[in-house]
């Protein structure tokens, strides 16, 4: 299909003179490549590599108005400071070059500190304590809202000044102005109707426009949280009349800060079964986001009356995702799986677990160390040999490729003794609710299918002999889960087999208990899930640790829990297995020392995940890497960050090569 028959790709008017190339935009986010309130010359780069991808228009994130807003670490643009504009400058330059347009999204948090430490105390509206916070916030008087005001519009006048054509003011997810429009937090006098509530939006609007009437002006909203902070979808249609002509556009979105970064179990956008009644009640341009990932959502929101669609993450995963969805190479999108991993750690920046591209300051791309066995010396440009299809393997495969069928790229063999790629991946893929990891699987397998140069061999052990005959050996084996030592422990399920299976391996299961190893990673989660869809009357969880789920990422943790809320569950904390019988499980508690007997007819325990035995698969003569939990067990990125670095340490050998044999 050609890009003109796609209406995401039709150009549309934004208002005021301004008209965007299609219909995507990149909502806002951050890079995190900021430092003492400024942002560094990468971050420009970052937002150049988005701009150049396609989107029609980038939102700029991260943007604060005043110094209660700000964190310690200080990581966020502080555009009330003259000193911000310069750096402010080169990220509107980078997108404007690229031809996207460039916006930027002020916000003041209020009562939300968003987990960071911050010097000053929280403000609010009213004296209401968030749900996420421990204390309760301090009233703004009548005269610090003054001041509130004047921070949008000096923030809004140093970002046009440094060439944003977009101001888009942060009105949902909870933070202050969504505070100031929500009844639950806005008791001040005469904040009893929306259309008062909706007084600071006018007031921060009407004083950007005395200083700069051409701006173009938006206003972000979000429906959820309807008992806090946030708005009911029947709220937000109260809203709407109000908001909708103070704005050149409205952006709409769902939750409040935990919930608005959506997992894995968000399986289509939340607002798409809405937009028939919502978009009446909005004048202007719609523009809507959360959980778009593929080409038949848009197409359907844009159906349904939304002008524009927006999506943050999935442009973190690709940038090029808007070139490729509007070209017709929607199975080259690296997708954008929601596992919340990375991009919500900025540890030290914002990162991504499928995409190694996104690096720290001053690296290339993610530190990645393939383990060099052997180094031939032959300089002999023949086979690779990749044993395991698990994500480390995939990606080598994939990048060796160069992503389809290039004559100079190797002829690469993969090898698995498994029917079906993804290793430990198609497990986790396999959980319910944890289905994003099957995208990632389905972009490995399109990729190989385009590569004419790679051979997948599925259902194949290869050993020594058979890989003597390659030139270079890639080792990406994986790991298996081994259980503890404990009595009776073969009468239980490892959790990865159990998950595995699905539902049918807790087939007529009465009382089903979890073990964790401690840890709180995904694998307990899923067990636990797996219990409750498979309807089991009663589920007991028991783990050496202090909680259940304690290390999973935080929005993963409470969108779990309020999933499992209503479920038949007991948490055990400080609680080991002891013994494993039939019918029955001993446990002991931690602390106390004393022991307990647990009826449970089927018990799934996490074992420890173990790097299965690569030494001895080591050919003579080839030149030999091992990657991802072939090396150690760890997380999806390491695996991906060091299949990508070894299909590289490959290529640059063989261009290596390739001068010596031409140079003169």
């Amino acid at each position: 299909m050609s890009s003109f028959e796609l209406p995401a790709s039709r150009p549309f008017p934004l208002g005021r003179g301004l008209v965007l190339r299609n219909r995507l935009v990149g909502t806002a986010h951050a890079a995190g490549l900021v430092s003492g309130g400024l942002a560094l010359p990468e971050d420009a780069e970052y937002w150049r590599r988005r701009a150049a991808g396609g989107a029609a228009m980038l939102v700029v994130g991260g943007t604060v108005t005043a110094p209660e807003s700000t964190w310690r670490r200080r990581i966020v643009t502080e555009a009330w400071r003259e000193e911000a504009v310069p750096g402010m400058a080169a990220r509107a330059e980078a997108i404007r070059a690229e031809g996207a347009v460039a916006a930027c999204q002020l916000v003041h948090l209020g009562r939300e500190t968003t987990g960071a430490e911050m010097w000053f105390p929280p403000v609010a509206p009213s004296a209401v304590r968030s749900p996420r916070e421990p204390v309760r916030p301090r009233p703004l008087t009548d005269g610090e809202v003054d001041v509130i005001v004047e921070g949008f519009r000096v923030s809004a006048v140093n970002a046009l000044a440094a060439g944003f054509q977009v101001i888009e003011l942060h009105a949902a997810h909870g933070y202050l102005l969504g505070q100031f429009l929500s009844a639950v937090t806005n008791r001040r006098p005469g904040a009893g109707s929306a259309a008062a509530r909706a007084g600071i939006l006018a007031r921060i609007a009407d004083a950007i426009r005395a200083d700069a009437p051409s701006a173009v002006i938006g206003i972000r909203l979000s429906a959820e949280g309807g008992e806090e902070a946030g708005l009911t979808l029947d709220g937000l249609c109260e809203l709407l009349p109000h908001v909708s002509p103070l704005a050149d556009y409205v952006n709409l979105t769902v939750g409040v800060r935990t919930t608005y970064v959506r997992d894995m179990a968000t399986a289509e956008p939340p607002l798409l079964p809405h937009l028939a009644r919502i978009r009446p009640l909005t004048g202007g341009p719609l523009l809507v986001s959360q959980a778009f990932r593929r080409a038949d959502q848009i197409e359907a929101a844009l159906a349904a009356g939304a002008d524009l669609v927006g999506m943050a993450r999935p442009l973190i995963a690709d940038p090029d995702l808007p070139a490729k969805l509007l070209s017709g190479r929607e199975a080259q999108v690296r997708p954008c799986v929601s596992c919340n991993e990375d991009c919500r750690t900025f540890d030290p920046v914002l990162l991504c677990s499928v995409n190694p591209e996104l690096a720290p300051d001053g690296a290339a791309r993610r530190p990645a160390r393939p383990l060099l066995v052997r180094q031939a010396g032959d300089g002999t440009e023949g086979r690779v040999a990749i044993v395991g299809a698990g994500p480390a393997g995939l990606e080598c495969a994939v990048v060796l490729a160069g992503g389809g069928a290039h004559a100079d790229a190797p002829q690469a063999v993969v090898f698995d003794e498994r029917e079906v790629i993804g290793g430990q991946l198609a497990v986790a893929a396999a959980a319910p609710n944890r289905g994003g990891w099957r995208a990632l699987l389905d972009f490995y397998q399109a990729s190989l299918d385009a590569a004419d140069r790679v051979t997948l061999r599925l259902g194949t052990t290869a050993g020594p002999a058979d890989l003597a005959a390659f030139s270079e050996v890639i080792l990406a084996a994986g790991s298996e889960e081994i259980l503890p030592e404990v009595a009776g422990i073969e009468r239980a399920l490892a959790s990865s087999r159990a998950i595995a299976s699905g539902p049918s391996a807790l087939a007529g299961c009465e009382h089903l208990l979890v073990v964790d190893d401690g840890f709180g990673n995904w694998p307990c989660a899923s067990a636990v899930e797996l219990g409750v869809r498979a309807a089991v009357p009663r589920i007991t969880v028991a783990t050496p640790g202090a909680a259940f789920g304690a290390a999973l990422p935080a929005e993963g943790r409470v969108q779990l829990i309020a999933r499992l809320r209503g479920a038949p569950l007991d948490i055990l904390p400080f609680t080991a297995l002891s013994a494993v019988g039939d019918g029955w499980a001993e446990v002991t508690n931690m602390m106390s020392r004393t022991t307990r007997r647990i009826a449970a007819d089927t018990v799934i325990v996490v074992g420890e995940r173990r790097a299965r035995d690569w030494q001895s698969l080591v050919p003579p003569g080839p030149t030999v890497r091992v990657i991802g939990d072939a090396l150690v067990p760890r997380r999806v990125a390491h695996a991906i960050s060091e299949g990508r670095a070894a299909a590289e340490a490959i290529r640059d050998s063989r261009a290596h090569i390739h001068r010596a044999t031409v140079r003169p």
